[in-house]
């Protein structure tokens, strides 16, 4: 089947669509899991991941009747010049598989078979294997970051909102002074600055490195973002995770970042972070999210008045916590519990789909709700 795949991705390139070898990868294994032997399953199996745009449906249908349903010479038909000429049995693609098994008493029972990104998008952080790291690179590839609109200051053109008289008047010198069609002007809308705080500390070792690649992937996503480390002291890592080559940012940002794998000092550093950055202006109506566990081995006193002053400064505040999607969790760290008043929306980090949901939260930041 993977053979096959990579033949029908071949057509696919040969017609003018763009199908990389991740999505041929995804097609040979959605195979695996249906019925390969119906043409239906086939059929949507491709469109579902070899596809990413509607107007790609139609070259789609006609590659796929000539590489699967007729088996016969694609070149023949498509017109390009390197086609697979590849004979399959008739309405078949493979030998069908048995997809129910029987009980004792002879009744069938169907047997559900999950797909590998789905797995990934729930499994634990802490859980990984070196594999799966690479393959979450490439789903982080496809989480956009970007902060809750705002309206600004500066005004555009719009069909209806305020009146603008300079255009209008200007307009009317072409009609000979009569304002034949008035002009209208609207708040321009920009997305809110986000400033994204993530702990490295010791206690953060089994989740630091995902955050730091989930930082590094909003970062060259070109969102109006900044990026911290946090440990037993601050330091901007916005450039360094401005490459675009994930292991390339995360060398320079570990060579950039002194205290990798320490102590935590979150209200000193936090502290910090307000009196350089946030007082002027990088927290100011931003979306501050702080990617952390809560423990803290300075003055939890100090966290709480920092964490205050943020919540004063941002629109709103996110604090990120691998540990919250334990059983029976509770946040009785000291470092927790001093900043857990102040902050808007309490997420966990642990998996994918954790950090969907912190994508839609930043994006989503309409109004406080603690």
């Amino acid at each position: 089947m993977l053979d096959a795949a990579v033949a029908f991705g071949r057509v696919l390139r040969g017609v003018g669509l763009r199908v990389g070898t991740d999505r041929i990868v995804e097609f040979s294994r959605a195979l695996e899991g249906l019925d390969a032997g119906r043409r239906d399953d086939v059929y949507w199996a491709g469109r579902v991941t070899l596809l990413s745009r509607p107007e790609d449906v139609e070259l789609y249908n006609r590659a796929f009747r000539v590489f699967w349903e007729t088996g016969g010479n694609a070149k023949a038909q498509t017109g390009s010049r390197a086609r697979p000429s590849i004979r399959i049995p008739e309405n078949s693609v493979a030998p069908p598989k048995k997809t129910a098994e029987r009980t004792e008493d002879g009744e069938d029972v169907v047997m559900l078979r999950h797909s590998p990104v789905e797995v990934l998008r729930n499994k634990d952080f802490a859980l990984y294997t070196s594999e799966e790291f690479a393959e979450l690179q490439r789903l982080l590839a496809d989480l956009r970051l970007s902060g809750a609109l705002r309206r600004s200051r500066r005004l555009e053109p719009s069909l209806r909102g305020r009146h603008d008289p300079r255009r209008t008047l200007r307009d009317a010198m072409r009609t000979g002074g009569e304002a034949v069609k008035h002009r209208f002007r609207k708040a321009r809308v920009q997305p809110r600055r986000v400033v994204l705080l993530c702990d490295i500390s010791g206690s953060m070792g089994s989740y630091s490195r995902v955050l730091l690649r989930f930082l590094h992937a909003s970062v060259i996503s070109g969102a109006k973002l900044e990026a911290f480390s946090m440990g037993t002291r601050l330091t901007r890592i916005t450039k360094e995770l401005g490459t675009r080559d994930p292991d390339q940012a995360l060398k320079q940002t570990a060579g950039a970042v002194r205290d990798l794998s320490g102590g935590t000092r979150l209200g000193d550093v936090i502290k910090e972070f307000v009196d350089r950055w946030g007082q002027r202006g990088m927290a100011r109506g931003a979306v501050v999210v702080i990617l952390s566990d809560g423990w803290d081995r300075g003055d939890v006193g100090v966290l709480a008045e920092q964490m205050q002053r943020i919540s004063r400064l941002a629109y709103k505040v996110i604090w990120v916590n691998p540990l919250k999607a334990a059983t029976g969790y509770q946040p009785l760290a000291g470092g927790m519990a001093a900043a857990l008043p102040h902050v808007d929306v309490f997420l966990s980090g642990h998996n994918f789909e954790s950090l969907e949901a912190l994508a839609q939260a930043i994006a989503n930041a309409t109004e406080r709700d603690r």
